[in-house]
């Protein structure tokens, strides 16, 4: 198992969210290796709490005073009454892992009103992955912890969005339409690293806006996907209004996403950049408690940059280029931020070899800025 750069609340229960696959029960069995593991992927644990939720306090063994880890506790909402009480009674310590907090969300559940706090896991981050870190691996495959570790991650990853993007999605009743989300999916890839335009892919999946509309958010919900909102504070420009969508993880974006002779590599190799860059961002925003809330910035005239990082410890743009050689156009987008925000750091991510400054821009290959990404929000 790799070592992972989140660091467990000391002595406080805490909800753990994160997609599936992405290592969160290994984690958390590591980090609290005499916990009792109650699993609700457990046809008969689950069916038995279900049932009765008060059953959760007899499975616990007599005078039992260490750290519980309710694996996927969405799946039982009504648990975290039984929970919150053993808590405040009991003084016991919980980790609650989670895919999604939908169904706590619909069933009113108030995340145990502050006694837990809420942490967000990851795929792999190239820190953690050390030497292992492939950035050609990386790109084609993606991070979750089995594309490391498997012998064919491509397999894997078509596995994964078999049985868990579908499936999954139809035994909880998110849709009843399956054949219709799939095709939603697959249109939905094109948008990947794009502004979204949600009638524009109900179009193409022949699905009305609404229904696409509400699909946008089972995959927000299930931390899947990401909707990134437009940077305004104190905009000096007219700007762009819709958010940018990404699907969570590279190699899930490259599974989902068809491919044939018609598409463009160099489209499909852009696309799969920004997204691993920003998968990192986000991991290692959360994992190091830096609270950055992060943004893309585009104007009215297109004028973009792919990632903006904003908060206590200041302002960072990352624009991100597939590219071995950079040229002027490159940089416009960089620079005309600068010229609106001129305290920020900026940053353009390139896929050639070399480190260099230009016009108050640090240029840095992509192999070096992921190991480095620490260091740069710091």
């Amino acid at each position: 198992m790799y070592s992972r750069l989140l660091q467990p609340p000391k002595g406080k229960s805490f909800f753990l969210f994160g997609p599936r696959g992405t290592g969160k029960t290994t984690w958390v069995k590591t980090i609290f290796p005499k916990a009792l593991l109650i699993d609700l992927l457990a046809a008969e644990t689950y069916q038995e709490l279900l049932a009765n939720p008060q059953r959760l306090e007899k499975m616990l063994p007599r005078g039992f005073d260490d750290w519980i880890i309710i694996d996927e506790v969405q799946r039982v909402p009504q648990l975290l009454n039984e929970v919150h009480r053993l808590i405040e009674h009991r003084k016991l310590r919980f980790v609650l892992t989670g895919s999604s907090a939908r169904k706590l969300r619909q069933k009113g559940v108030n995340l145990l009103a502050g006694r837990a706090l809420t942490s967000f896991f990851h795929p792999l981050t190239a820190v953690e992955l050390g030497k292992d870190f492939d950035l050609a691996h990386s790109l084609k495959f993606g991070q979750l912890p089995c594309v490391y570790t498997e012998n064919d991650p491509k397999a894997y990853l078509e596995s994964y969005v078999q049985t868990y993007l579908r499936e999954e999605i139809q035994q909880e009743g998110l849709t009843r339409n399956l054949s219709a989300f799939s095709r939603f999916l697959e249109s939905a890839s094109f948008s990947q690293g794009s502004v979204l335009n949600t009638s524009s892919v109900a179009r193409e999946c022949s699905v009305e806006r609404k229904v696409v509309e509400n699909y946008f958010f089972i995959l927000e919900d299930l931390l899947i996907a990401n909707r990134l909102p437009v940077f305004m504070k104190k905009a000096k420009r007219k700007m762009a209004s819709h958010p940018k969508f990404y699907f969570f993880d590279t190699g899930l974006y490259r599974t989902v996403r068809p491919s044939g002779p018609l598409d463009m590599p160099e489209e499909m190799e852009g696309a799969a950049f920004e997204t691993l860059f920003l998968q990192e961002l986000r991991a290692v925003n959360d994992y190091l408690k830096f609270d950055y809330r992060i943004y893309y910035w585009r104007t009215a005239a297109e004028t973009e940059v792919d990632f903006i990082a904003y908060g206590e410890k200041g302002l960072k743009a990352f624009e991100i280029k597939r590219t071995a050689r950079i040229n002027e156009s490159h940089l416009r987008g960089l620079k005309t931020f600068q010229k609106d925000y001129p305290t920020a750091k900026c940053y353009l991510i390139y896929g050639g070899d070399r480190s260099y400054y230009e016009d108050n821009i640090t240029l840095l290959p992509m192999a070096e800025a992921l190991p480095g990404l620490p260091g740069l929000l710091a």
